[in-house]
């Protein structure tokens, strides 16, 4: 098994580089798109990450063995199967970041990333302290039965999380439309941060947007309405720890206090914003609310209305 190198630690000093880069053009351009404070607990979560990382990998690479042993294939280090293992692993982080927004357990630790208000690089740095725990690898552990050597997945999920840093930027509005149809890109990606009813958990790509596309989960870009930024109950505060461990803290306290066994489980794997009471809304119910308003306006809401019901 051939000792490869870490791409994460070759693009660290070319991230630093093009965050410098894009809040000189900020300065000239938008000055709303960077907050001193938010940046500066974005670095800190993407630090802190990074220690996380380094500590858990141990464990994901045990893990990875341990799934190996039973695997249907012994495949190569040949150009076949770099190829196929980074397709393969982009399907698995879709319908991983897709849990990750349908199950709370899982959005607990992936809400550090849309925590914040603005969208810049900076944005992309901020990522979660807690993915262990919430039990994401578990959908790339078929890569790891197939037969793909743990070296080839680590490196192609490298790639795929260099790739997404680029994506969260407003200085690029359009790629080509061969480019768009395809890739996931800055546009795509603004939708997926936007808490407006329309873009609401749509767009899980991590480097094909034809996933979102194939699933039904695709949602453009308009024009006319600009993506609003961070989670729909924002922080409000700007605290690294509350940041990094806030929804762990609040679905804690939902399970403790629900009634019955059955509300309790609930509020650790339905979807976030479910309530035993009914008191809170889900993106569904976000959605539907705001569909059933624009109905009456313009008929083709109706049609897009069904075709996410059918599709969440």
């Amino acid at each position: 098994m051939p000792d490869l190198p870490e791409p994460i630690a070759y693009a660290v000093p070319v991230f630093i580089v093009m965050v410098l880069t894009d809040m000189v053009l900020a300065r000239l351009q938008d000055r709303t798109r960077y907050n001193v404070k938010d940046t500066w607990i974005s670095l800190l979560l993407g630090l802190g990450s990074l220690v996380a990382s380094a500590l858990t990998a141990g464990a994901v690479l045990a893990i990875g063995l341990w799934a190996r042993q039973f695997a249907l294939f012994d495949i190569s280090f040949s150009l076949w199967a770099w190829a196929l293992a980074f397709i393969l692993y982009d399907i698995a982080f879709y319908f991983a970041h897709r849990a990750s927004h349908r199950i709370r357990w899982m959005w607990a630790s992936h809400v550090i990333h849309h925590s914040s208000q603005h969208y810049n690089l900076s944005t992309a740095l901020r990522q979660s302290w807690t993915g262990l725990i919430s039990l994401g690898f578990i959908f790339f552990l078929p890569l790891f039965l197939l037969g793909f050597p743990p070296a080839m997945l680590f490196f192609v999920g490298s790639l795929n999380t260099i790739y997404q840093f680029w994506i969260h930027t407003e200085a690029v509005r359009r790629m080509p439309v061969w480019f768009e149809s395809v890739m996931n890109t800055p546009s795509h990606h603004r939708v997926h941060h936007a808490t407006n009813p329309r873009y609401l958990d749509r767009n899980y790509a991590g480097v094909f947007i034809v996933w979102d596309r194939l699933f039904g989960t695709f949602v453009s870009e308009r024009d006319e309405e600009a993506p609003r930024y961070g989670i729909v109950k924002n922080l409000g505060r700007f605290n690294l720890i509350w940041a990094a461990f806030h929804e762990w803290v609040e679905m804690a306290r939902d399970a403790w206090a629900a009634p019955g066994l059955k509300n309790k489980l609930a509020y650790l794997v339905a979807p976030p914003g479910w309530s035993h009471d009914g008191s809170r809304d889900t993106s569904e119910a976000i959605f539907a609310r705001w569909a059933a308003r624009h109905a009456t306006v313009d008929p083709l809401h109706r049609d897009h209305a069904a075709d996410r019901r059918q599709h969440v």
